[in-house]
């Protein structure tokens, strides 16, 4: 087609996926630009770092190269935390959002986006939806700078105890895991104001605006929805269970709760057992863990958080539908039930295509790493898995990764936070068929 001009115009059509990874991108490209700026660090950087650093950010990942609280200043610790912001609600949120303010209506394709961005199965409610996630945010994120000041003012002064508050509440309300503190919060591994306001926001953020929004709709238990009820109940089970695991394994180590008083190490077990679903924080040191340990924490940086949330990883809700699933084979049954409630076939289906392009991602990673790193296998391991499930943890690997190590590490977080799946249909060609072929036999197992 020619415009006025006589110049061949052709309209570009982007599907819902590939404008979410394209948003992502140029959030990340413009992050960049602006962190490389000589106001944004008290050392010039690489743009490789500046790169590195913005995709930690957007991706609310929380793997640094740089001391956040060191060599960047102020405004580079500002941009920080809006790619945090950005990146933990979703550019779709605040589009929306604008778009309403203006007193414009919300189009079709504008609802598909955010149906897209939230992993919703419907549009039904999808700006709804959107305004709830951002009252609740700003909300939470409001009370919980008031009550982390109250404990930080005294101890560092107004000015800089409300600015802390404020990053720290930003980065685990969005499971980012970026902190002003080299050791992240190791200095308030038995205090349990920062321990309960932290872990309540990043598992607040991590447990999906859907669940928020159907908590202040419903009174009971019985009326909430299937998924809610499963990141609910599945939440406090696998908390328990890995604060009970933690606790048992490091016990006796010296270099991590050794040391401590019962109640510290309760504490830290707690802390530590909440975290590696993508929060990225950590009160003791990461790298001193048992193999055991990291073993288990790298289950919990795989599963992630909820859908539709601030989080990673493949979700919970997968996660449980998958172990639903094989239970069911177990037993015999055709159908699997939970909570008086059939799983959809094609809800099975999608659960396991996100485990397995996530293992395949995961693998291909480890394999690139293991060839251009030079240390311990497991810490490789380690790294990838919380790069994919955006938790941020590290064995100490990620400032001391090679220019490859941090590009291949940049695009696993990439592909952990916009999803696989939603990388998937970025990248493929929908191919619909009407004819359907005879069943045929293979044998498995």
């Amino acid at each position: 087609m020619l415009n006025k001009k006589g110049v061949l115009h052709r309209n570009i059509q982007m599907s819902p996926p590939q404008i979410l990874a394209l948003s992502f991108f140029l959030a990340i490209v413009l992050g960049t630009l602006l962190l490389k700026l000589p106001v944004a660090t008290t050392e010039p950087i690489r743009w490789l770092d500046a790169l590195f650093t913005a995709t930690s950010a957007t991706t609310v990942t929380g793997l640094v190269v740089l001391d956040t609280g060191l060599d960047f200043t102020v405004f580079g610790q500002i941009v920080i935390m809006i790619l945090i912001q950005i990146g933990g609600l979703g550019l779709m949120t605040f589009a929306v959002l604008i778009v309403v303010m203006l007193g414009k209506r919300i189009g079709l394709k504008e609802r598909i986006l955010v149906q897209e961005a939230f992993n919703q199965t419907s549009m039904g409610g999808v700006v709804r939806l959107v305004k709830i996630v951002f009252a609740f945010a700003i909300s939470i994120e409001l009370t919980a700078v008031i009550l982390l000041s109250m404990r930080w003012v005294p101890e560092y002064g107004w000015a800089f105890g409300i600015y802390t508050s404020i990053f720290h509440t930003i980065s685990a309300f969005n499971n980012a895991g970026f902190s002003l503190w080299s050791d992240s919060l190791m200095g308030y591994v038995g205090d349990p104001v920062v321990n309960i306001l932290i872990t309540l926001l990043f598992i607040t953020g991590g447990i999906g605006f859907t669940v928020l929004s159907d908590l202040w709709r419903t009174k009971t238990f019985q009326q909430l929805s299937l998924h809610s009820k499963l990141m609910i109940v599945g939440t406090l089970v696998i908390n328990i269970v890995a604060m009970l695991f933690i606790f048992v394994l490091e016990y006796q180590n010296p270099a991590t709760l050794g040391t401590l008083s019962l109640g510290e190490k309760l504490w830290a077990s707690y802390f530590q057992a909440v975290t590696p679903r993508t929060a990225g924080f950590n009160s003791i040191d990461i790298g001193d863990l048992n193999a055991g340990t990291i073993v288990f924490i790298l289950l919990l940086m795989f599963i992630g958080a909820g859908s539709a949330s601030t989080g990673s990883g493949i979700k919970l809700t997968t996660f449980l539908i998958i172990m639903m699933v094989v239970l069911t084979f177990l037993r015999g049954r055709n159908e699997t039930v939970v909570f008086n409630r059939t799983i959809r076939h094609q809800i099975i289906i999608r659960s396991l295509a996100i485990v397995v392009i996530s293992l395949i991602a995961v693998f291909i990673t480890i394999l690139i790493l293991s060839i251009t790193e030079s240390v311990p296998f497991l810490i490789i391991v380690f790294e990838v898995f919380s790069a994919f499930g955006t938790v941020g943890l590290s064995m100490g690997l990620t400032g001391e990764l090679s220019d490859v190590g941090k590009l291949v590490i940049i695009v696993l977080m990439f592909i952990g936070r916009i999803g696989p799946l939603t990388l998937a249909f970025s990248l493929a060609v929908a191919q619909k068929s009407s004819i359907r072929y005879p069943d045929g036999e293979v044998f498995t197992g």
